[in-house]
């Protein structure tokens, strides 16, 4: 396919900017004259002078006429989408549209147990009840992988009444699911896929990569284009293929889900995005693919640590570098405070036992070298080798009791742990690591999980969205 050149919406807001027109409208700095001059430290005089909406050269986000449904429909081409939708509410936006825009009230969804927030969020929304999915575990290196082609099968058959099945591939780690196989599952059983996709803009674009979700088979692919590509954060993509869902209901949903006053450099720079994967997308991103491989082959050298590279029955995106530090004698939030602090190194996130990298096209062999350097250092530090306890983990593929958005609007008490068997969940209970929830707002709580709870309570592990981090009660539904 020929490269296309053209980046429609920069393009329409370069020509207005070059007008010379005497703005009476918003924003309220009139095109750069009144901004602060911190703004302007922010903003070149340029990007105030284009950072105008609403016009009508520059088209309507909502009902796209012009450069914005150019720009979309090239974003769509070379994603290999039937449609795509540029958003500006982050992915967070694009994910409720997937629920919100295919599901009704009542209706059930499979859902991985550690799906983003964004997910609960939306089925607040769309009323849609959500069965959770056990999601496998990496022992050895204390981390979540991701849900199995054989529970997608066991889902199916238990629950053949559900609507929907989303999953999140490939995960923070990298790991993806089986998309190809799950697809032809979940087709076969007059069900619709979406894919929360945040952290695979880029994957279309390189064949050592897992499949993309557009290529694997899914109807709906939520993107961050700004987590691994070149726009702006808070920007993402919205892909669609049509067979087995109602575009235009998509559409609405999106229009109720985003803001009525899009920033334009926002919109620009997913153009831009689209343009700079266009005209060079595959050189960089396997320039990352390799650039990671040489990376892992430097800590492989190094004593103390180790990298995640191989995953059974899954695939690996190889630019999210893995690395544990269990043997180093640090747990990952303190390894990640001295790189950070004394090291001058973020890293992506840090957990119990890792600390995860994101190498893109803008990294080199210089920035991989000091990388590297830095992760010497850090493991040259003489301490005692860290014992993690076993995660504790929910194998069950379980119906929620009542709807996230039912929960959402119950009046809630607050109860001792031991008395909340048989009651209504009202929060979430997570133990990090594994960081999969035991148990979900919405679920009815059960004496094995108030057992595994309790056991949770003395292993060390740090709890989240408990609204008692000591465990000793439990916000339930009245």
């Amino acid at each position: 396919m020929a490269k296309n050149f053209e980046v429609p919406i920069v393009s329409a807001m370069k020509k207005y900017s070059a007008d010379g027109v005497l703005p009476f409208h918003t924003p309220g700095h009139k095109q750069g004259r009144g901004a602060h001059e911190f703004l302007r430290e922010l903003l070149t005089a340029e990007g105030l002078r284009q950072e105008v909406s609403l016009m009508e050269e520059l088209d309507d986000l909502h009902e796209p006429h012009s450069c914005i449904k150019k720009a979309q429909k090239l974003a769509a081409e070379l994603w290999h989408a039937d449609e795509c939708l540029f958003m500006v509410n982050g992915t967070t936006a694009a994910v409720q549209t997937m629920i919100f825009g295919t599901l009704k009230e009542g209706d059930l969804i499979f859902i991985p147990r550690n799906a983003h927030r964004s997910v609960i969020s939306g089925l607040i929304l769309s009323g849609a009840v959500p069965i959770f999915l056990p999601v496998e575990f990496d022992e050895e290196f204390s981390l979540p992988l991701n849900v199995s082609v054989e529970t997608i099968e066991r889902a199916i058959k238990k629950f053949p009444q559900a609507k929907a099945v989303l999953l999140v591939s490939p995960n923070y780690y990298g790991v993806a699911a089986d998309l190809e196989k799950i697809s032809r599952l979940v087709h076969a059983a007059g069900m619709i896929l979406l894919i929360d996709e945040a952290h695979g803009a880029h994957l279309r674009f390189c064949e050592k990569l897992p499949r993309s979700a557009m290529d694997a088979g899914a109807d709906l692919a939520a993107q961050s284009t700004h987590k691994i590509l070149g726009s702006l954060t808070q920007s993402s993509m919205l892909m669609l293929k049509k067979n087995f869902i109602d575009a235009e209901k998509i559409r609405r949903a999106a229009s109720l889900l985003q803001t009525t006053s899009p920033n334009q450099l926002l919109l620009a720079s997913l153009d831009i995005a689209r343009l700079q994967m266009e005209l060079g997308g595959r050189e960089k991103i396997s320039k990352a693919v390799e650039l990671s491989k040489i990376l892992r082959a430097e800590i492989k050298k190094i004593h103390g640590l180790k990298t995640f590279e191989t995953v059974k029955n899954f695939s690996l995106d190889a630019t999210k570098v893995t690395v544990n530090v269990q043997n180093s004698g640090l747990t990952g939030q303190v390894a990640e405070k001295i790189l950070r602090e004394e090291l001058k190194v973020q890293c992506e996130l840090s957990d119990a036992a890792n600390l995860l990298f994101l190498i893109t096209f803008a990294d080199a062999a210089e920035t991989i070298s000091k990388l590297a350097a830095a992760l010497k250092v850090l493991a040259s530090r003489p301490q005692k080798k860290i014992s993690l306890l076993p995660p504790i983990l929910s194998r069950e593929i379980s119906l929620s009791e009542l709807s996230p958005r039912e929960t959402f609007y119950s009046p809630t008490e607050v109860v001792p742990i031991k008395k909340s068997v048989g009651r209504i969940c009202a929060e979430e209970i997570t133990f990090y690591p594994p960081g999969i929830p035991l148990l979900m707002p919405g679920e009815k709580i059960s004496s094995e999980v108030v057992e595994q709870i309790e056991r949770g309570k003395f292993s060390g592990g740090r709890v989240i969205g408990a609204s008692d981090l000591t465990l000793s009660t439990i916000k339930i539904v009245q």
